[in-house]
C-alpha cells in the first residue's frame, strides 16, 4: 500500500499518468514537461498563464524549471515496480480492498491476485502455485474435478488434471507434464523461428538488390536524360547557328541586289534628266518661229539615236547584258522592258514562277539572280529539317569519293567514273586499252593483295564529311572507313578484323540479309529491320565519330563509333558478289 501511495504521488495531474522529465511552476507544482508546455500553447491566445493545479496566475510566460530531484525518484520507482505491468495488465490484488494495488502474482489454489505485501504472507504450501497476474485463473483448472491442471494428454491434444489422468476419461492414456510438452511445443517454434529468420534475410537481401537495381535504373535513366538535354542543347545550338547564316546570307544578298538596283536606278535617273533637258530643248525648238534659228541649231539627228541609252525605240526599258545597265534584262519590246518568262510570273524572270527574282544577265553587271539564291536557301534548310540531326550540319553536300585504281586487288572493276566497284573474279586489266588510259594501269601490274576490297583516293584528316552508298545490287559486302596504313591492294591487312577499320557489314543468307557494324574483334547486330538499300557513313573526325545511317524517311541512326582518329580516314568497300555504288546525288 506504501508503494501505491508513492505512485499516486508521482501522478503528472494533466495526463495522469507517472511523471515523464517533470518540471516545476514557480507556485511550486510539478508537471509533464510536454504537458504543461502544451498548456501554456493553449494559455498563448489569451495572454493570461495559471498554474493547472491551483490556479494562480502570471504576468507572463511563466519560466519551467527541471525538477532533477523528483526525476530521480520517478526513475528508481519506474525500475522497482515498472508501471506497464499496471498498464499492460490491469490486474489489482484481491486482498487490497481500499484503494487499487498492482497484482504482481495469482495464486492458482486460492484463485486470488496479490500485491507484494499480501505476497509475502502467501502461503508457500506446494498446492499454492503461482503463476503470472491473470484475470482467468478458472482456465487453469480442471472444469470437471476442479483441480489443477498439471498433464498434457497427447492422444487427445488436451491439458488434464491429476483425476483426469487417474480416474477420469483419460486413463491409460499417453500424458505427459506441462513443462515437458511445452518446451517440445517451444523447440518446434524455434525451429519455425529460425526459418522466418532466414526467410526474412533472404527477404531483405531480395530488397537490397531490387533497390539496387531501381537505383542503378534510376542513375541510367538520369545519364540518359542528361544525354537527351545536352543533346537537345547543341540541336538548338547549331539550328540557331543555321538560322543565323541563312539570315545572314538572305541579309547579304539583299544588300546585294539593293546595290545593284540603286546602282541601275541613279544611272536611269541621270538618263531621265538627260532625256527631260533634250525634251525641253527640243520644245524650244519647235516654239521658234524663227526658221532660221531652228535650222541652224546643230546635232539635232543626235535626239533621235536612242541606242546609247540602252534599247531600241520602241520598248523604252533597260538591256540587261550591258555593263551600265545594272543587271537588267530588257527583254522583248512587247514586255515594257523585263522579260516576263511565262504570262503568270508578273513580269520577272526568276528562273521559276514563283521566286520573283531578277535576271542580272553577266556577272560583270552587278545583278543578281536572287529567285535562285532564296529557291537554294529554303531547299537547304528543308532538305536539312527532314533529314537526321548528325548530318544536318556536314556541309553542302556528300563528299566527293572516287575509288584508288592504282591500288585495288584484281578480283575487283571500277568503273563509272571511279564510283562503282564489282566483284569480278580473275578479272584481268592487262590489253583493256580504254581502262588502261582512263586509270593509267601498266601491263605488268603487280597484284599482292588477298582480299576483294579497295580503298578511296584521298582522305580526310579534318572537318565533318559523309558519303552514301549503293547497295541494291550487292551480294555480301562491307563499306565504312580505315586508316591507309592497313594497306589495301599491296599486301596489307584485310579491310574487316582489325583495329584501323570502322564498317557497316551485309551478309546474304537463305533467310535474308543480316546487317551488322564492326571494329576490331567487334562484330555488333543490328536489330532494327532494314528494308533500305542506300546508307550514309558520317564522320565528324574532330569529335572523334563515325555515323552509319539507313537513308529512309525519316533518316534512322544505325550506329556510331566514338574514337580517337591517330591517321586520315579513307573511304573502303569489301565485295564479294555484286556491286557497290557510291552515290554522287547532291
Amino acid at each position: 500500500m506504501a508503494s501505491a501511495d508513492l505512485r499516486e504521488e508521482l501522478l503528472c495531474s494533466i495526463c495522469l499518468t507517472t511523471y515523464t522529465d517533470p518540471v516545476t511552476l514557480r507556485c511550486g507544482h510539478n508537471f509533464c514537461h510536454v504537458c504543461i508546455d502544451q498548456v501554456l500553447n493553449a494559455q498563448d491566445e489569451s495572454g493570461i498563464y495559471f498554474c493547472p493545479e491551483c490556479r494562480e496566475e502570471f504576468h507572463k510566460r511563466p519560466g519551467l524549471q527541471r525538477n532533477i530531484t523528483l526525476g530521480n525518484v520517478v526513475e528508481r520507482v519506474l525500475s522497482t515496480h515498472p508501471p506497464q505491468e499496471e498498464k499492460v495488465n490491469g490486474i489489482f490484488c484481491t486482498y487490497c480492498i481500499h484503494s487499487p494495488v498492482p497484482a504482481v502474482k495469482s495464486c492458482l489454489h486460492c484463485e486470488a491476485s496479490l500485491c507484494d505485501d499480501h505476497l509475502r504472507v502467501h502461503s508457500k504450501g506446494p498446492e499454492h502455485v503461482l503463476t503470472d497476474p491473470s484475470t482467468s485463473l478458472e482456465n487453469r483448472k480442471c472444469s470437471v474435478h476442479k483441480k489443477i491442471l498439471e498433464y498434457y494428454c497427447t492422444e487427445d491434444a488436451a491439458c488434464i488434471c491429476v483425476s483426469c489422468r487417474l480416474d477420469g476419461e483419460h486413463r491409460g492414456h499417453q500424458v505427459e507434464t506441462l513443462d515437458e510438452v511445452s518446451e517440445k511445443k517451444k523447440n518446434q517454434l524455434r525451429d519455425v523461428l529460425q526459418k522466418l529468420i532466414t526467410k526474412r534475410k533472404e527477404t531483405e537481401e531480395t530488397v537490397q538488390s531490387l533497390e539496387e537495381s531501381s537505383r542503378k535504373a534510376q542513375e541510367k535513366a538520369s545519364r540518359k536524360a542528361e544525354r537527351v538535354i545536352v543533346l537537345f542543347i547543341d540541336v538548338r545550338r547549331r539550328l540557331d547557328d543555321l538560322e543565323k547564316k541563312i539570315l545572314s546570307d538572305i541579309s547579304r544578298q539583299k544588300d546585294k541586289m539593293s546595290l545593284s538596283l540603286s546602282d541601275a536606278i541613279h544611272k536611269l535617273e541621270i538618263q531621265k534628266d538627260e532625256l527631260s533637258r533634250k525634251m525641253r530643248h527640243i520644245e524650244e525648238l519647235c516654239n521658234m518661229t524663227d526658221p532660221l534659228t531652228v535650222l541652224q541649231e546643230p546635232d539635232t539627228g543626235d535626239f533621235c539615236d536612242l541606242e546609247e541609252w540602252g534599247g531600241d525605240g520602241d520598248t523604252g526599258g533597260h538591256d540587261g547584258g550591258d555593263e551600265d545597265t545594272g543587271g537588267h534584262d530588257g527583254g522583248d519590246g512587247d514586255t515594257g522592258g523585263h522579260d516576263g518568262g511565262d504570262e503568270d510570273t508578273g513580269g520577272h524572270d526568276g528562273g521559276e514562277e514563283d521566286t520573283g527574282g531578277h535576271d542580272g544577265g553577266d556577272g560583270d553587271t552587278g545583278g543578281h539572280d536572287g529567285g535562285d539564291q532564296g529557291l537554294k536557301l529554303f531547299t537547304c534548310l528543308s532538305n536539312a529539317l527532314k533529314s537526321d540531326l548528325n548530318v544536318i550540319f556536314f556541309g553542302q553536300g556528300p563528299a566527293d569519293i572516287l575509288l584508288d585504281v592504282e591500288n585495288t586487288d584484281k578480283n575487283i572493276f571500277i568503273s563509272d567514273g571511279c564510283i562503282t566497284a564489282s566483284y569480278r573474279q580473275n578479272f584481268q586489266y592487262t590489253g583493256m586499252m580504254q581502262y588502261k588510259n582512263m586509270f593509267r594501269i601498266q601491263e605488268t601490274k603487280s597484284w599482292r593483295s588477298q582480299s576483294p576490297q579497295v580503298m578511296s583516293r584521298t582522305g580526310f584528316s579534318s572537318g565533318r564529311h559523309y558519303w552514301d552508298v549503293d547497295l541494291s545490287r550487292s551480294g555480301t559486302c562491307r563499306v565504312g572507313m580505315c586508316y591507309p596504313s592497313i594497306g589495301i591492294g599491296k599486301g596489307g591487312q584485310a579491310f574487316t578484323g582489325d583495329n584501323k577499320s570502322w564498317y557497316f557489314s551485309k551478309t546474304n543468307g537463305n533467310w535474308g540479309s543480316q546487317y551488322s557494324v564492326g571494329h576490331g574483334s567487334q562484330d555488333i547486330p543490328i536489330s532494327l529491320q532494314i528494308s533500305g538499300n542506300i546508307f550514309r557513313i558520317s564522320l565528324d573526325y574532330e569529335a572523334g565519330e563515325l555515323s552509319f545511317y539507313e537513308l529512309c524517311d525519316p533518316i534512322r541512326h544505325l550506329h556510331t563509333f566514338t574514337t580517337t582518329f591517330t591517321e586520315p580516314l579513307h573511304a573502303a568497300l569489301w565485295l564479294n558478289e555484286g556491286c557497290i555504288k557510291i552515290s554522287t546525288k547532291k
